[in-house]
């Protein structure tokens, strides 16, 4: 059964099942993690994202990519773009599925939750200032990041990381990002955990739910594909 779709999959649902997880815990009323704080929501991001690269691997995902940008950033570098759409439809659907066991996990919460708004934060990102051109900026910059550090920490000059060791060092890396250039979008920096969850909230029975915000939808997708894209580019030149 083990296939790399299967991986993307499934390391993707558990990636937004602990990553929304925590922002949930964080946000949602009567909640034991109410009220933690920024330091809980990213360092419950950068455990995601170590769960779900291990969960990727083991069922079958040597790439355990998670993240469209991250696939298409690796695609470029590379010139071989065979499993950017299926990946991507993994991705996705690994998204929306995870995103679906968060509504589950907190069910009764939401009904505690007065706010529309909050619950909403709890499934996809929302800027601090919103402003099209300086949130595109922002995920363009914090993806490229990811992307690049990342080609960086596996590649040949650094002979890559020892076994089993990669995630951690990844998961330390989506935690730096977080901390460092998260705070102006909520750095989705992966199209696939943006869209899914969204989704999620527009179809999902959420008690008091608003809108899914599908204006600012565009800026999740477009920046960090375009953050993968060139860091892909800039790995090709420097060929590490």
């Amino acid at each position: 059964m083990r296939s790399p779709l299967l991986g993307e999959f499934l390391g993707t649902l558990v990636l937004v099942l602990l990553g929304d997880g925590v922002v949930a815990g964080v946000l949602l009323k009567r909640s034991k993690a109410e009220n933690s704080g920024w330091i809980v929501i990213t360092a419950g991001w950068a455990f995601a994202v170590m769960a779900g690269i291990f969960t990727a691997v083991a069922c079958g995902s040597t790439d355990a990519h998670l993240n469209p940008a991250v696939t298409l950033g690796f695609a470029v570098s590379s010139g071989n773009y065979a499993k950017f759409l299926p990946y991507l439809a993994a991705q996705v659907l690994g998204a929306f599925a995870g995103a679906a066991l968060v509504w589950l996990h907190f069910l009764p919460h939401w009904r505690e939750t007065p706010d529309a708004e909050t619950k909403r934060h709890c499934f996809c990102t929302t800027p601090a200032i919103r402003n099209t051109a300086a949130n595109l900026t922002s995920e363009i910059i914090a993806t490229f990041v990811l992307v690049f550090v990342v080609g960086a920490i596996y590649s040949k000059a650094t002979v890559g990381p020892a076994p089993g060791v990669g995630p951690y060092l990844v998961a330390s890396l989506v935690w730096g990002i977080g901390l460092s250039l998260g705070g102006t979008t909520g750095y989705a920096i992966n199209p696939a955990r943006d869209f899914g969850p969204r989704l999620a909230h527009a179809v999902l029975p959420i008690a008091g739910k608003g809108p899914s915000d599908w204006s600012y939808a565009g800026i999740p997708i477009a920046g960090p594909l375009i953050g993968g894209a060139l860091a892909g580019l800039l790995i090709r030149w420097i060929q590490f």
